[in-house]
């Protein structure tokens, strides 16, 4: 079976593999540009303005980062190492596969003499980015079962190929049926306040030659309600041990939506999303948003001087609103154990 290339590369190395080329989605679809990162402020920059975003794409981007600044360090060793480690990993605090990867590298190190450390990081890091390519395939396949010819698929924020280093997770399937030759159609969630499915999910799903349709948010339950949708295919940031699942703020009632209707709800992730450590919904720490991203649309404000936001970037979708939960070791269902 032909699986599709990616619309862009969103993670790579630079030549000598001494920092990482990343595709700087806050420019999209305006422009395809990409920005070159080589220092740990650059880094952690990247990670936290959403230059780089999607939860396995950011695993990527901080592990093969930062085996690149340390190879660019001047002065290298263990405890330089752990600091760089320790400050990629705080950039966010939400997405699960952010301290997954630098745990991984951590790990590497730690068995590597100290003249081999930096071939052992970018080696690892490679192999990283690998792996999340073969997992989206996986992740593909296995929900690919799920869909049919004709179906109209809702998808909410960007778990496509922008948020992973291959095809996706919760678009995945969508790119493995339609390699298979089966039409179906995408709706897209503009997903405030960022636009991610508006102008991240619209422009990769276009690029594909897949018919995508972008709604507000706030149409999606009317949109459930005439019965137009047959499924909803979401990704994840987290997925605790119960089931609860973090995602992009307004997932939850797009969820309860799905519910009320009768229409099944998927939730599509890499296992490397899910947190055994984490109990449960209520145990995840949701990451809070500045307020410009509310308070300006592009250049111009919108919101009065002095009103305060709340602006989450996750909410929590418990596990009783999910049907199926798609990784790449298959449809899996919780509680989930090591």
């Amino acid at each position: 079976m032909h699986i599709p290339t990616p619309p862009a590369n969103v993670v790579a190395w630079l030549p000598d593999r001494r920092g990482i080329r990343v595709l700087d989605q806050r420019a999209l679809p305006l422009a395809e540009t990409y920005v070159d990162v080589q220092t740990l402020d650059e880094l952690v920059h990247a990670i936290r303005t959403l230059t780089v975003r999607g939860a396995p794409a950011i695993g990527v981007a901080a592990a093969m980062g930062v085996a690149g600044v340390y190879a660019h360090e001047r002065a290298p060793g263990r405890a330089r190492l752990a600091a760089i480690a320790h400050a990629v990993a705080e950039a966010r605090p939400t997405a699960v596969n952010l301290r997954w990867a630098i745990t991984r590298l951590l790990d590497r190190a730690a068995q590597a003499p100290d003249d081999e450390l930096v071939h052992a990081l970018a080696h690892e890091a490679q192999c990283i980015h690998g792996e999340d390519v073969a997992m989206c395939v996986a992740i593909g396949e296995a929900g690919a079962a799920l869909l049919h010819p004709g179906m109209c698929v809702l998808t909410h924020c960007n778990a496509g190929a922008l948020a992973t280093a291959g095809i996706g997770t919760a678009l995945a399937p969508v790119y493995v049926a339609h390699a298979r030759g089966v039409p179906l159609t995408v709706y897209a969630d503009e997903t405030r306040p960022l636009l991610q499915g508006a102008r991240l999910t619209a422009w990769e799903l276009q690029r594909a030659g897949i018919p995508v349709t972008v709604l507000p948010d706030g149409a999606a339950a009317s949109l459930l309600a005439r019965g137009v949708i047959d499924a909803v295919f979401v990704g994840a940031d987290r997925i605790a041990a119960n089931g609860d699942t973090a995602n992009k703020v307004g997932t939850y009632p797009l969820a309860l939506a799905a519910r009320a209707h009768g229409v099944p709800f998927h939730v599509c992730a890499p296992w490397s999303t899910v947190d055994v450590a984490t109990r449960d919904g209520a145990a995840i720490e949701i990451e809070q948003r500045h307020r410009d991203e509310l308070a300006f649309a592009g250049d111009r404000r919108v919101l009065p001087d002095g009103v305060p936001v709340y602006n989450p970037a996750f909410d929590v979708t418990p596990r009783a609103l999910v049907t199926h939960y798609i990784t790449d070791r298959g449809v899996v269902t919780p509680p989930f154990l090591l």
